[in-house]
């Protein structure tokens, strides 16, 4: 896979209801008032940085489509997410285990993704091949979701606070008949952002339920359009501590790329 295909689109995961006191199907008059009212992004914002906070695990099939409309070229990935929070530590998998490539037949395709707060490694079964890349000290770990963030358009997980000084918010209006208990967000890079050289707009939809991501679409600096949706989504359900271990398949080739040193 093209090098700068995964780094921007494995694994960030990435950014991020309607009536959700209710959770109402449709779009009645009281989602209207909420709709309008001038502070309803900073109460959407709010609702999800709490839902946030409660998150000890998450797991969801996931599908990652990337497209070029320079190229006329669109790839479509599908496979598991799982994340896990406890004890001050994170981790998060992502198995792809397909790939459709434009109006090719749909194909086994296997390519995992594994961070712990530290490295972030992808094991590609087509090449055989393993790369692990140090994202951290190992004295200073991040929440798996922001260290996918950088590498992917993931938000909303983590950080919510974060999401206003990167972007311009507003707050996109549903159409009546498909709301599909979903708020859309659309968020404008800042020019100043950290996103600034990755992507120009970023539309976000959150899942009314439970007040958190359901999927994202970014626009990047380049016109590629990278969507992820998640399905099927189960919110603090135990998940095996073994789905986050993995080994090194033998005759697989291995490079570990160290963190990169701050200059002084």
């Amino acid at each position: 896979m093209d090098k700068k295909i995964i780094a921007k689109a494995a694994l960030s995961l990435l950014l991020l209801n309607t009536c959700w006191a209710g959770g109402c199907n449709e779009i009645s008059a009281d989602c209207q008032s909420i709709k309008t009212d001038a502070n309803s992004v900073e109460t959407i914002l709010e609702q999800l940085k709490q839902e946030a906070a409660k998150l000890n695990s998450y797991q969801a099939q996931i599908e990652y489509r990337f497209k070029q409309p320079l190229l006329e070229s669109e790839t479509l990935r599908k496979g598991v997410l799982y994340y896990q929070r406890s004890d001050g530590t994170s981790r998060l998998r992502v198995n792809f285990q397909t790939l459709k490539q434009d109006d090719e037949r749909q194909q086994k395709y296997i390519e995992h993704f594994v961070l712990d707060g530290i490295w972030l490694t992808h094991i590609d079964y087509q090449i055989r091949a393993v790369k692990r890349h140090q994202l951290a000290e190992p004295n200073k770990p991040v929440d798996a979701f922001d260290l996918t963030s950088r590498n992917l358009p993931i938000i909303g997980f983590t950080k919510i606070e974060d999401l206003k000084k990167q972007f311009e918010i507003k707050l996109v209006e549903l159409k009546k008949e498909k709301p599909d208990n979903l708020i859309q967000l659309n968020l404008k890079v800042k020019p100043d952002s950290i996103y600034k050289d990755d992507y120009t707009t970023i539309d976000f939809w959150i899942d009314g339920k439970l007040d958190l991501p359901a999927k994202v679409v970014a626009v990047s600096t380049e016109e590629d359009i990278y969507e992820i949706q998640f399905l099927q989504p189960k919110v603090n359900q135990k998940i095996d501590k073994k789905v986050f271990k993995f080994e090194i398949p033998k005759g697989f080739t291995v490079e570990e790329i160290p963190l990169k040193k701050k200059k002084q």
